[in-house]
């Protein structure tokens, strides 16, 4: 009976945090795309490198919820795999920024920085909330983490924009917001690995066997 009732109990528990993940889940990708959608628009007019890359930041950050969303309640290995693709896209990312830092370094661009720094704070905010409302979940498994970790990517990124557009009002220089674009895209490489590294042993790793089954009452 004990080993019943704790069965019954590990299982709801399991649901119970599979609709928590979603319901946090749902929130995040919605505020990212948001994100996106004001950043872009704003790198694009205040010709920002930083901005841009860390709007890009956001849109990815959104399909890797989505994504996280699709695998929430699924098995470890697809889980595992999920995060895999997270991963890889996460260095797609980060590739396709340094490629436009350096598009932009060539070419030249004037970049605004009350601009930059406004769409910044306003980032800032809005991934202030999404990290405390991953926070607690960040243990529970590597798909979680790795949405954790995105979140947590997203406000040393608003920070170093915010960092980029104080330079560029104080210099009068376009090498601030390019430096800043760069780091934006190292960060992006460095969480690929992180989170490729971990999901690759989960993904190695054989599946649990399922327990038995038990009658009860």
């Amino acid at each position: 009976m004990d080993n019943c009732c704790e069965d019954k109990a590990d299982a709801l528990q399991a649901r119970a945090n599979s609709a928590s993940h979603r319901r946090v889940l749902w929130i995040v990708l919605w505020l990212n795309l948001a994100l996106f959608a004001g950043e872009f628009g704003a790198g694009w007019w205040a010709d920002s490198s930083a901005l841009q890359a860390d709007s890009l930041d956001g849109l990815g950050d959104a399909l890797v919820y989505a994504l996280s969303l699709a695998v929430a309640a699924q098995s470890l290995r697809r889980r595992a795999g999920a995060a895999l693709f997270k991963g890889a896209l996460q260095a797609v990312f980060g590739v396709a920024v340094l490629a436009e830092v350096v598009r932009r370094s060539l070419l030249g661009a004037e970049p605004l920085a009350p601009a930059m720094m406004l769409a910044a704070c306003v980032a800032f905010a809005l991934n202030l909330v999404c990290f405390r409302l991953l926070m607690r979940f960040r243990g529970d498994d590597i798909n979680m983490r790795s949405v954790w970790l995105c979140s947590r990517n997203d406000l040393v990124n608003n920070a170093g924009v915010l960092v980029a557009g104080a330079l560029v009002g104080v210099t009068r220089s376009r090498w601030p917001d390019l430096l800043i674009g760069a780091l934006v895209a190292l960060l992006f490489l460095h969480t690929a690995m992180q989170v490729l590294r971990a999901a690759w042993m989960q993904w190695r790793a054989p599946e649990p066997a399922p327990l038995p089954k038990r009658g009860c009452c």
